[in-house]
């Protein structure tokens, strides 16, 4: 028997992932990316004496990772070197008005004891709590397929049931007064790309990834997480072919037969896409896709970002490697993306120095920084509109450290909505995929497999379990087995 043929259209986390476990399996697969590199949103520059990495750059969960090379017999080790940042961040509510979050939990508990009497006592209950939801999340939740509600039922999915239907919002306030406490324990919930009023309690458990497990430097940087997962998948077999734009998957009597791009054919006997779900749809038959453009429209989509890499030419003082600029209002800034869909007129930011962590980010004696403010999807893109939110990070940089740093800037780029559609085909422009709202979560995501070609699945953070890089390691995994046990089932 002639060995099976898989094509995964899209080289980043969840595709490297998907990949890996089919190869393992023995089928023959190829990955076709788009870009010139690996990693999707995770890719890098490197220009100048500076490397920036363009999309994720806060390691959390450090399990995921480790599961995942584990289930190949190797160890995080084997690849790069992992280093916990302490303090793991910092946040910034004014000028010179900041608190650190250590890397010891004992040590943040203090912190909030210091900031608000009682604090500490609460923030160990809720990190308690915290932890059990993480061990519910990653045990009984993240690695289902999201057919049915059924999945859910069991003991401590019931148990833990009102937390669904209650914000972390409503959960963190009506414990934190202090309202510098209650932004560092709804901050976490950005990763899943909602308003903290609108995310349910239970994901309180992104508050024991963050303040219990930590946070984490992987020594140069997330592009080198993406070359290690490129790295195992190549040394196990799987091709990549970079540069191929897909433009067709061919179809005959009810299934998938092959990919095209732009210059090849390659047959398969399944595909796996985890490119941007609708605009993988979009090139199927209007039959044969899985949802309409007014599913999409009427989708909650998480915010898109506009980030800079920028090198100084000198050191910048008073920040940390992970810098979170919380000194204007968090409630307008969530409206203007998710309400009136427009851009915000004082923005929260967040600033990343991956020069304070690891000296061969930035040549000598200087400093590389990426600053990314979350916008709505689908709105405007020039370059005025970029320049003009560059002056303002600027502005607020040298306010709130207290330092001058605008005329050291010696390299800037920056990427905005128009380049998430043009790089990634991001339906609106968007970064983090679909918000983790409740009608948005598990069996009500996007299905992995589509419905009336049965050998064609979808990764990635339109699916389960989301947004996030872990997440989208864990849906390579849960893909890569629905299309394990499809294969097997045919002759």
């Amino acid at each position: 028997m002639s060995q099976k043929k898989v094509v995964v259209i899209g080289a980043g986390f969840s595709g490297l992932s998907t990949a890996c476990y089919l190869v393992q399996k023995g089928y023959k697969v190829t990955i076709l990316e788009k870009n010139s590199m690996p990693g999707g949103r995770a890719r890098v520059i490197k220009e100048d004496g500076f490397q920036f990495d363009m999309g994720p750059t806060w390691y959390w969960m450090p399990d995921v990772f480790e599961n995942f090379f584990r289930d190949f017999n190797y160890q995080v080790d084997d690849f790069y070197k992992l280093s916990r940042l302490d303090p793991g961040y910092r946040v910034y509510y004014g000028k010179g008005d900041f608190i650190d979050i250590a890397a010891d939990p004992e040590e943040i508990i203090k912190t909030f004891e210091n900031e608000e009497q009682g604090s500490g006592v609460k923030l160990r209950r809720f990190l308690n709590q915290a932890k059990f939801n993480y061990r519910v999340a990653m045990n009984k939740i993240v690695h289902l397929p999201g057919k049915s509600p059924f999945e859910l039922i069991s003991f401590a999915t019931i148990m833990r049931l009102p937390q669904f239907f209650n914000s972390i919002q409503s959960k963190v306030r009506s414990k934190f007064k202090n309202p510098k406490l209650a932004q560092i324990l709804e901050f976490p919930v950005l990763f899943l790309g909602a308003k903290p009023k609108d995310t349910p309690a239970f994901y309180c458990f992104m508050n024991y990834a963050d303040m219990v497990m930590g946070t984490w430097y992987p020594e140069g940087g997330m592009f080198a997480v993406v070359k290690a997962f490129e790295k195992l998948a190549v040394s196990s077999g799987v091709e990549i072919k970079y540069n191929q734009v897909v433009n067709e998957i061919t179809i005959n009597q009810n299934k998938v037969t092959g990919v095209r791009s732009n210059d090849q054919f390659v047959e398969a006997d399944a595909v796996v896409s985890s490119a941007d779900y609708q605009f993988t749809e979009s090139i199927l038959p209007s039959n044969c896709r899985n949802y309409s453009a007014k599913y999409w429209k009427s989708r909650v989509f998480a915010p898109s970002a506009l980030l800079f890499y920028v090198g100084f030419n000198k050191r910048i003082k008073n920040v940390e490697h992970h810098t979170l600029f919380f000194d204007t209002s968090f409630d307008s800034h969530a409206k203007a993306i998710y309400d009136n869909k427009q851009w915000p007129e004082d923005p929260l930011f967040y600033a990343s120095f991956p020069s304070k962590s690891d000296s061969n980010a930035a040549p000598e004696g200087m400093e590389n920084a990426i600053f990314l403010i979350p916008i709505a999807t689908n709105i405007e893109d020039t370059k005025e509109i970029r320049n003009r939110y560059f002056d303002i990070l600027m502005d607020r940089l040298e306010s709130v450290t207290q330092q001058s740093v605008r005329n050291n800037v010696v390299y800037k780029k920056s990427y905005c909505v128009n380049d998430f559609v043009n790089d990634y085909n991001a339906y609106g422009g968007n970064a983090y995929g679909l918000s983790n709202i409740l009608k948005q979560t598990a069996f009500l995501k996007p299905k992995l497999q589509n419905k009336k070609l049965p050998n064609m699945f979808y990764a990635g953070q339109l699916t389960v379990p989301g947004p996030g890089v872990p997440p989208t390691i864990i849906s390579g995994k849960i893909v890569a087995n629905l299309a394990i046990d499809y294969l097997e089932s045919v002759v």
